[in-house]
């Protein structure tokens, strides 16, 4: 589904432009071509500029395209890039003094190429607040719906994942890449399970619950989930958790505590403490933010 049609659909008060070093068709590694609306200009008044992965990303960028990204980020755009699009942030000298991330295998060639740059190569996505980076392609997909989460809330952002078939939330802070000498073998994998897991957030669920629901021991099942998730069950039923609880206090005026039983996080303290440590904010400022 194209992206535009995908703004319309939800709602989403996004107006997509695809611009280019000029306007026209632009060539891809992919044989055809795609047709930039805009050129440069358009970065004049964009209020989020997205770069993409781009071939030759070791090449220098042209001077004009370099100054528009500058000139872009003085102006307030939060610039995000996908994949090796990081490698135009930092050229232009947007990443200096920044933690940011790219696809794992470009990582190095980031830290060695860029040494001002605090290179991640074990998230999936960085959030410098004015300055976004993620790592490859499905890991472009977990940072536009971050973007819409920061923007529109947790409701909007899981109504968009639900829309284009995608995992409602993924940390930033998952691995990208998890090296795998002998996987552990689970046939059908573990996406059954944590769905299983969303429907029953309100219930103390353990590792074991987890692992019994999959038919495996809970060795097995710990060694799997973290090879398919790069995170370990007890982090990711936290998140769901904390993300359940976003949902609820932006579509529901219950107080605290229920919100927090109702997600599993048991009382008001614990909610608190978790949006503080993930989200850096408080339940009813989050709440004050995203309802109207």
């Amino acid at each position: 589904m194209p992206f535009q049609v995908l703004v319309n659909r939800v709602g989403l008060p996004y107006d997509v432009e695809l611009c280019g070093a000029t306007a026209g068709p632009v060539p891809t590694s992919g044989g055809f071509p795609v047709v930039a609306q805009r050129g440069l200009e358009a970065l004049e008044d964009a209020r989020t500029v997205v770069v993409p992965a781009f071939r030759d990303h070791l090449e220098p960028l042209p001077p004009d395209v370099l100054d528009a990204l500058r000139a872009a980020h003085a102006r307030g755009a939060r610039m995000v890039s996908i994949c090796v699009g990081a490698f135009s942030l930092a050229q232009a000298g947007l990443l200096d003094g920044r933690r940011a991330t790219t696809h794992w295998a470009f990582c190095d060639e980031l830290a060695r190429e860029f040494p001002a740059v605090d290179v991640d190569p074990d998230v999936l996505f960085v959030d410098e607040g004015d300055v976004v980076t993620s790592a490859g392609v499905a890991a472009g997909i977990d940072v536009c719906l971050h973007l819409v989460r920061t923007d529109h809330g947790a409701a909007v952002a899981n109504e968009v994942a639900r829309t284009v078939v995608a995992a409602p939330h993924r940390d930033g802070g998952q691995a990208q890449f998890i090296p795998r000498v002998a996987a552990p073998a689970v046939e059908a994998g573990l996406a059954a399970t944590r769905a299983w897991a969303l429907a029953h957030l309100a219930e103390p669920l353990t590792v074991a619950d987890l692992a019994r629901h999959a038919h495996v021991s809970e060795r097995t099942f710990a060694r799997a989930f973290v090879a398919e998730t790069g995170t370990s069950p007890l982090r990711w039923l936290t998140a769901a958790r904390v993300d359940r609880a976003r949902e609820l206090l932006e579509t529901r005026d219950w107080g605290a505590d229920r919100i927090a039983s109702a997600c599993g996080l048991g009382t008001a303290t614990n909610l608190r403490l978790h949006f503080r440590r993930l989200l850096a904010t408080t339940p009813a400022d989050y709440r004050r933010t995203f309802t109207h």
